[in-house]
């Protein structure tokens, strides 16, 4: 509950450091390199930077947060867009409402920061709802190392290691690509690209 209405406090009263309003290059990328267009899912979607940004490139994309402040403002930025987005204000370890398979599946930043106990969860509903062949791409920070100190407001050690994102991922999906880097120039991070298992 306290992690939910710290992002509705972010939202509401300040701009959050990561809602930067800027695709990240990676994810640039790889919709130039991969034509094919489809429906799209933005898990974390926050004020629907990345939702506008492929429903613009031709997807079909419905975008999920837990913020409903988040999501309002998700809106209002799609119809100043003219651009007909589907946004659920939704926990991700809670997808029972989407049934139809996506194409293309994005979380930056959320999976991390879903408690460990729904963590198995949240990634069996992404892989049911990734049609076979289908990309989930994911970028998620570790965990704050022993002698880092925590933000003065974060009661959680938020983060998650890629040895365990890639454990967690094994049984409904295929790595094709992970590429490490420094959140913020702070903390370990990597972006994972997986391919959803064809007999799945």
């Amino acid at each position: 509950m306290f992690h939910k209405l710290f992002f509705e406090f972010q939202y509401r009263f300040s701009k959050p450091p990561w809602d930067s309003g800027i695709t990240p290059p990676e994810v640039v990328a790889f919709v130039a390199n991969n034509p094919t267009r489809g429906r799209a899912l933005d898990l974390g979607c926050g004020t629907g930077t990345n939702t506008i940004f492929l429903a613009q490139r031709g997807f079909t994309v419905i975008g999920v947060d837990f913020s409903a402040k988040a999501i309002a403002i998700a809106r209002a930025k799609a119809r100043r867009a003219n651009l007909a987005i589907d946004f659920h204000v939704a926990d991700v370890s809670r997808l029972d409402s989407l049934s139809d398979p996506f194409d293309f599946v994005l979380d930056i930043g959320c999976l991390h920061g879903v408690d460990l106990a729904r963590r198995a969860q949240a990634i069996a509903h992404i892989a049911r709802l990734t049609r076979p062949g289908g990309a989930f791409m994911l970028y998620a920070f570790s965990p704050r190392s022993a002698h880092e100190s925590a933000h003065l407001l974060q009661i959680r050690n938020v983060g998650i290691a890629p040895d365990d994102v890639i454990a967690m991922c094994a049984s409904h999906f295929a790595l094709t690509r992970i590429e490490h880097g420094m959140n913020f120039g702070e903390r370990a991070s990597a972006w994972f690209w997986f391919e959803k298992n064809s007999r799945l």
